[in-house]
């Protein structure tokens, strides 16, 4: 059995997905609090699907799948807004959650497996070739890191996932799959 973890959740109404990027306004007190406790815990926290509520005010209502956000960059604004600048890593099922007297979400998470290095099947050929056109357009910071990453099930569908005008419920459906063929199923299933 997997092991379960306690992670702090920052629901939004956004998807983070693993190796993407994320820009954060971080200004409420419960959460300034939160980035604190993981500074000095040197852990991160989680970002998940608002299903129900919003962002500011009282606790939204997450969706039971996320993803382990890292923090890369921050700056505060010149509205002295605390600005982070957020990356995917592990994808995480929620089992149970509770709200602190502040409002913070706590989860007891276990990891999803880790995604293979799978090479893609004939039939998602044309998803990489999909791809390969999206980040000339969209530039080099969705570049591969070397050419190999074009021809793995995982990397080709997350970064799909992450570029695609896709809904939030699309994303997260994606994140909910353990395979990384299936995503990439889902995907070729939504281009027109």
């Amino acid at each position: 059995m997997t092991e379960t973890v306690s992670l702090p959740l920052f629901p939004l109404h956004a998807v983070l997905l693993p190796g993407a990027a994320l820009g954060l306004r971080v200004f409420e007190r419960r959460y300034l609090d939160m980035l604190r406790e993981c500074s000095r815990q040197e852990s991160n926290f989680g970002i998940c699907l608002i299903l129900e509520g919003e962002e500011v005010g009282a606790p939204a209502s997450p969706a039971a799948y996320g993803v382990e956000a890292r923090i890369e960059d921050f700056d505060v604004g010149a509205d002295g807004v605390l600005m982070l600048r957020l990356r995917g890593q592990r994808r995480f099922h929620v089992l149970r959650t509770r709200v602190r007297d502040n409002g913070l979400i706590l989860a007891d998470v276990q990891w999803s497996t880790p995604d293979h290095d799978d090479e893609l099947r004939p039939e998602h050929a044309l998803l990489a070739t999909v791809l390969e056109h999206i980040i000339e357009q969209a530039g080099s910071a969705f570049a591969p890191s070397h050419p190999a990453q074009l021809e793995q099930a995982a990397w080709v569908g997350w970064r799909l996932a992450e570029l695609l005008p896709l809904d939030e419920p699309q994303r997260l459906q994606l994140l909910q799959h353990d395979d990384p063929h299936q995503r990439l199923e889902d995907l070729l299933g939504w281009m027109p």
